[in-house]
């Protein structure tokens, strides 16, 4: 009797082990492998859990992937742009959209645009200078415009910059620093000796970018059209064709020592190597106030002065719209280009020489480098402003150029 029930409670202990074994696989079974169907309950709805990511703002309306963004800049905002984007990364939509800067002179980037390089979905030249020459290029080729929308980031205008000792030295002996006394020194065969009695600091030497690589290059060549002609605006192509201004041009350029393709790279140079490479440069305002207190620590004070007649290199970010960027990434652009123009972001262009784009973020502030860093020469107000010649112009100017020093 007794052992009949033994064996009684045994079946019914394996029976509840087997049920309770069979239940936790089919709760795993539910949990981990089955696909949810909709309206299947709270658990199994993802369109539930997308309507939720929803109403937390996310870029993408939530679920969406990644996008992935390659921004071609002028290296002038390098240091700025590097800190922009890692800033970027810690915020909600820096989770979600990654930014890839590649550095490239401004043309550099335009003509990578032209040739398909798909890895570029911004572009950001220093200047519009060369934005019509891009889009009527483009549109030979599309039949459509390549830009879908465009902000100015930061400005800066052109600058002459010279070691102090050596500035003083020039304005003794011309009284200005211009195109023109930059050309009169330059053809002075004794070198400095015949324009300050320094033979021991050999001739008298200017550098300026590449004008089909970089963006500055291509202003200097600009601005030099417009001091000799004395104009401001509408600069034509008589005026470029012109035989005596050709002459000066290339017994100027005859004279330049080296083309870098990169304006950090030349202003670096200036400083690394001292006035044996450049008694002067020309570049852009906020890559001279970057390199000022690192100069003084080498080789002396640096002394900045404006042209005459200056143009606005206005920093543009242009959201492209070529056959490679989607929607997504398109929006993605437009993203990160507003969190540029954010007031934080804005201020740190500041202190990096830039004149925010942002009109909210004031200049003359007491930590502003215009404010600190006005004995070198550095000016709020510029003088007279040039226009941007036509496209026909610009390609004019270059050809001619590139006829005589293209293989510099």
């Amino acid at each position: 009797m007794n052992e009949t029930q033994g064996s009684k409670l045994t079946f019914a202990g394996k029976l509840v082990v087997f049920l309770f074994i069979a239940g936790c696989l089919y709760g795993a079974y539910h949990l981990f492998l089955r696909k949810p169907v909709g309206g299947a309950g709270p658990s199994a709805d993802p369109a539930g859990e997308k309507a939720e990511s929803g109403k937390k703002g996310g870029l993408f309306g939530g679920g969406a992937p990644e996008a992935e963004i390659g921004i071609a800049y002028g290296t002038e905002k390098e240091r700025w742009l590097q800190w922009a984007a890692e800033e970027f990364a810690k915020t909600d939509d820096g989770q979600k959209i990654r930014v890839n800067l590649i550095p490239l002179g401004s043309l550099e980037g335009a003509q990578a645009v032209l040739r398909g390089d798909e890895r570029i979905h911004v572009w950001s030249p220093a200047s519009a200078l060369y934005k019509d020459v891009f889009v009527q290029e483009w549109q030979v080729k599309n039949n459509q415009s390549p830009i879908v929308h465009e902000e100015n980031l930061a400005l800066s205008p052109m600058v002459f910059v010279m070691w102090a000792e050596r500035h003083a030295a020039f304005a003794a002996k011309y009284g200005e620093v211009s195109f023109k006394t930059l050309g009169e020194a330059l053809a002075e065969p004794s070198g400095w000796q015949g324009i300050a009695a320094k033979s021991e600091w050999g001739l008298f030497k200017v550098g300026h970018t590449h004008p089909n690589q970089s963006n500055s290059g291509l202003m200097t060549l600009v601005l030099m059209a417009y001091d000799y002609h004395a104009k401001t605006r509408g600069l034509e192509l008589k005026e470029i064709l012109d035989p005596g201004f050709l002459g000066w041009m290339n017994g100027f350029e005859n004279a330049i020592s080296g083309l870098s393709n990169s304006t950090g790279n030349l202003m670096r140079d200036m400083v690394l190597k001292g006035p044996s490479a450049f008694d002067a440069v020309v570049v852009y305002e906020n890559v001279a106030i970057d390199y000022l207190k690192n100069a003084e620590g080498r080789w002396g004070e640096l002394r900045i002065v404006y042209p005459a007649r200056n143009m606005w290199n206005e920093n543009p970010y242009y959201v492209l719209d070529v056959p490679w960027s989607s929607p997504d990434q398109r929006k993605a652009a437009e993203t990160f280009l507003a969190f540029l123009l954010s007031e934080p972001i804005q201020k740190q262009s500041l202190t990096h020489g830039f004149r925010p784009g942002n009109p909210a973020v004031p200049v003359r502030v007491p930590d502003s480098p215009f404010t600190q860093y006005q004995r070198f020469g550095l000016q709020v107000d510029l003088g007279t402003v040039c226009e941007t010649p036509r496209a026909e112009v610009i390609n004019n100017l270059l050809a001619g150029w590139e006829r005589t020093h293209g293989g510099s």
